[in-house]
């Protein structure tokens, strides 16, 4: 097996955020050519902007995560070794949750049980937006609505290798 080859880019997409991060990214952006900044109008919600990044990546990994600092990235070097032995996607799993129980956790756990029922797709979290996918698998999905919960089933149906590790969460 050939290993993956690691050259970051980071394709920052802003959705309509308020919380001073597209400033800090088109700071960066300014003074390093691996950082560009996709700054949507308003917020049209999280598939559009998970479709957006996608669609300007260039690498043949691509890694999706949330800017609110809930996915660790330091997570991510675990989701490319898994990749590098031989899985298409690797799919993060909050296992220890920092979310409200009745509010987000036990609403996630039954989704997630539906998800996995119904697409055959055997994953604890769906919904956990840290996640690798090899480029061919994501390609020529088109996603919308609430869709991108669905691209590791998309991925399997295409024939991808999935796998998911546990992951850290914060608050």
């Amino acid at each position: 097996r050939k290993a993956l080859a690691v050259s970051a880019e980071l394709v920052f997409v802003d959705d309509g955020s308020t919380d001073g991060s597209t400033d800090i990214m088109r700071g960066i952006a300014r003074n390093d050519p691996s950082v560009s900044l996709i700054a949507l109008n308003m917020n049209y919600g999280q598939t559009l902007a998970l479709a957006t990044g996608i669609k300007h990546s260039r690498g043949h990994v691509i890694v999706t995560m949330d800017a609110d600092l809930q996915n660790d990235p330091a997570d991510i070097p675990q989701l490319l070794e898994l990749m590098n032995s031989g899985f298409d996607v690797v799919s993060g799993w909050r296992k220890h949750r920092k979310d409200p129980f009745f509010s987000k956790i036990l609403p996630s756990r039954i989704a997630n049980f539906i998800i996995s029922f119904i697409t055959g797709v055997k994953l604890h979290d769906f919904g956990c937006t840290l996640k690798a996918y090899k480029r061919e698998f994501v390609d020529h999905i088109s996603i919308h609505g609430e869709m991108h919960r669905f691209l590791p089933a998309y991925c399997a149906w295409q024939g991808a290798k999935i796998t998911e590790i546990p992951v850290n969460h914060r608050p």
